[in-house]
């Protein structure tokens, strides 16, 4: 009998340790928060990720958009949400890896507030000048700098932003003088560009094609490891000779504590939908390529990122105070 009872015992103990509700995860609606406005690239990845869960998880998933703060409040809001798995977040670097180096503090913890579930997609910046600058190469533009320290003005989507970040640290690599000029948010930024406002600015893919197959600006270099299949003749960064890589990585996160069965399964269903061929295609045709990563590799880049964009705002000196 004492054996049956210690049989029963250790059944009851280990049903006990499976957190509730995640044998039959979702039980009901799931939301992503996505910590930018409705309309940007972001929020279209976001929709994108919500629809393709609702289909594999037979459960609605929604988007709720809780943008400011430059994504802090989205981000925050979802690191002290219970960890259920009905509150997940959707993002870019930008809150995960650029803010918390640029901020005096911010309310969460990377990595300790999170579980990085997966990163399906990242993107390139293209360095974009009004065609008046006198430079039609990465070589051009450095030399003209060189020439005239401080002539040269840059625009981004505001300050200790990826773009503010990313020409920092270009601007470091090649040993230049550059104004900094923000904005709220990269399209104004751009406008500047085609306006001659600015002379240059960072800028995403399916901004910078159309603008420059209409001459209103030039595309010198990509900033990632490779060249963009949409922009095939201009070069990276790397092969204009400065080493360096900018790169903004989209993922998906649950708060820390969220039991492993959940985890597990949102890992699985991630994965499939980042291999799907129709959503591969989509990804490219937006101009946002595919390259998963899992959640431990999404969890040491951002880590990475974290270094490198605390590094740069130290040489720098970009500081936003709470």
């Amino acid at each position: 009998m004492s054996t049956i009872r210690t049989a029963f015992a250790a059944i009851a103990l280990a049903l006990a340790a499976v957190p509730a509700g995640a044998e039959d995860y979702p039980s009901r609606p799931v939301r992503i928060v996505v910590p930018f406005a409705a309309g940007a690239g972001n929020d279209l990845l976001g929709r994108l990720l919500a629809a393709e869960l609702t289909k594999r998880l037979n459960a609605q998933v929604f988007v709720e958009n809780k943008p400011g703060a430059a994504s802090q409040l989205g981000t925050d809001l979802v690191a002290k949400s219970p960890p259920d798995g009905y509150t997940l977040l959707w993002t870019a670097s930008d809150g995960l890896s650029v803010l918390p180096a640029v901020k005096e503090s911010v309310p969460y913890k990377i990595p300790d507030d999170f579980v990085f579930i997966a990163s399906p997609t990242r993107i390139s910046f293209v360095i974009a000048v009004n065609p008046k600058v006198p430079a039609k190469s990465i070589g051009e533009l450095i030399a003209y700098a060189k020439a005239n320290p401080g002539k040269l003005n840059y625009g981004s989507a505001g300050l200790g932003s990826a773009p503010h970040m990313g020409l920092a640290l270009f601007a470091n690599a090649a040993k230049i003088e550059m104004v900094h000029v923000p904005f709220a948010g990269l399209g104004p930024a751009l406008n500047a560009v085609m306006a001659g406002t600015v002379d240059l600015s960072l800028t995403t893919v399916p901004f910078a094609k159309p603008q420059a197959e209409a001459g209103t600006v030039r595309n010198l270099a990509i900033t990632g490891m490779a060249r963009d299949a949409l922009l095939p003749d201009v070069p990276t960064l790397r092969e204009a000779g400065v080493p360096v890589t900018v790169q903004v990585f989209f993922g998906l996160l649950a708060p820390a504590g969220t039991p492993e069965p959940i985890v597990a399964r949102l890992r699985t269903e991630v994965a499939a939908i980042a291999k799907d061929p129709a959503v591969v295609e989509r990804l490219n045709t937006i101009g946002y390529p595919a390259a998963y990563l899992d959640g431990n590799a999404y969890r040491d880049t951002i880590l990475k990122d974290l270094e490198q964009w605390r590094a740069v705002a130290k040489a720098a000196n970009i500081k936003i105070a709470n």
